[in-house]
């Protein structure tokens, strides 16, 4: 068993026995945490598709992010009777229900990121990362000027959403569904990078003529696993949503594109579990360090500098060694 699975299921563990020791211990917050790592990372496991396998730099997956957050905060606001959804004098049928709320979200965010794909692949390099970027500017402002949903100031939700069987209010609970579909995420984009789709996708990114000259279409194949990559991280919005109970312009913000970029960078850009690796350091360093300072990004980025200069392959590729050479 090479260091890198070893360190994948110990990776895993830890998110399995952390949440379970901080409710025996009456840790609550821990659990919250913990809850606010496992989406981030399943947010950049959705980057990691476009970027880690296509190859796509992509500066405004902030936007699917946010389109899933608000997907999911219209919904719970009708469904909480502040006005009606439509002009019919009924609120549609299981607002309140995350499974419609998830299906919502990918939808609409996998719809988004067909459009915007569409435009982006067009172009590449800078050209792509500055029209994605853009993209999450308008979406950005347009959220601001939202007035009919807080505008800047945000929307709150007051009821975390429902789920069958469960009580989603019990935070242990709402973890354990979100650790799930993590782990969902992760199978899936297991099986992707090594089906015919995904290998092709790998070749798109390294040598796209030759791609072309057997017929396949580079284009077509980036712009399938730029709408998958939206989807999947529309859904972590809306899941973060229903964590916070809040949803704002923020999460459209070009800066929260870099931070799940960085999630990914820092954890081993292509690594399966390199966005989780990413997203549980970036929480533990923003709990333990921004508890010290308010400018505990300084020693992120120092940390940052480290990984791209020393350890190309991330915390992941570092573990593993010389197995990161194949990246």
């Amino acid at each position: 068993m090479s260091r890198e699975t070893l360190f994948n299921a110990a990776l895993l563990l830890g998110l399995l026995l952390v949440p379970i020791w901080a409710l025996l211990t009456d840790e609550p917050f821990t659990i919250t945490l913990a809850t606010r790592a496992v989406i981030l990372a399943l947010a950049a496991a959705g980057l990691n598709i476009a970027l880690g396998i296509g190859g796509l730099v992509s500066l405004g997956h902030a936007v699917f992010f946010g389109i899933g957050g608000y997907a999911m905060g219209i919904l719970a606001h009708h469904a909480q009777g502040f006005t009606p959804l439509m002009e019919w004098p009924f609120v549609i049928e299981g607002t309140k229900s995350m499974p419609v709320i998830w299906l919502l979200a990918i939808v609409v965010s996998a719809l988004a990121a067909l459009v915007i794909g569409l435009l982006s692949l067009r172009t590449t390099g800078a050209y792509f990362i500055m029209i994605t970027l853009a993209f999450g500017q308008m979406f950005y402002y347009f959220a601001i000027s939202w007035s009919a949903y807080g505008g800047e100031d945000g929307m709150s939700i007051y009821v975390r959403n429902d789920f069958p069987g469960l009580n989603t209010l019990a935070p242990i609970q709402f973890y354990g569904l979100c650790l799930a579909l993590l782990v969902v995420v992760l199978v899936f984009s297991a099986r992707l990078r090594r089906a015919p789709f995904g290998l092709s996708l790998n070749a798109a990114r390294q040598v796209p003529a030759r791609l072309e000259a057997v017929g396949l279409d580079p284009m077509r194949l980036k712009l399938v696993a730029f709408v998958i990559s939206g989807a999947i991280t529309g859904l972590a919005g809306a899941l973060f949503a229903d964590l916070n109970r809040f949803v704002s312009p923020t999460m459209f913000s070009w800066q929260f594109s870099g931070e799940i970029m960085v999630l990914v960078i820092l954890g081993g850009v292509g690594r399966l579990f390199g966005p989780v690796a990413g997203a549980v350091t970036f929480v533990a360093l923003e709990h333990v360090l921004g508890g010290l300072t308010e400018f505990w990004h300084i020693y992120l980025g120092l940390i940052l500098l480290g990984v791209v200069l020393f350890a190309r392959g991330g915390i992941t590729g570092l573990i593993a060694g010389r197995e990161a050479s194949h990246d």
